[in-house]
């Protein structure tokens, strides 16, 4: 999953129009990765190689206190 980070984060940056997103590994997690928009973690990145195919699922909780001000 490390060798992917790079290629991730390039890619939620192109697909968001954002240049602030980054993935960062997720502590001991080989398989998961953390995203942030400037220092704000909004989620994570799992990795699934089953049935010989890489598929990777981005995963964004929203909290109802999230809605606040929207």
């Amino acid at each position: 999953m490390r060798n992917d980070i790079p290629r991730l984060q390039r890619f939620l940056q192109q697909r968001f129009g954002l240049t602030t997103i980054e993935v960062r590994p997720a502590g001991k997690k080989t398989d998961m990765a953390e995203v942030y928009i400037k220092d704000e973690f909004i989620g994570t990145i799992t990795r699934d190689d089953e049935d010989e195919e890489t598929t990777f699922y981005f995963e964004m909780p929203i909290l109802e206190v999230d809605f606040e001000g929207v």
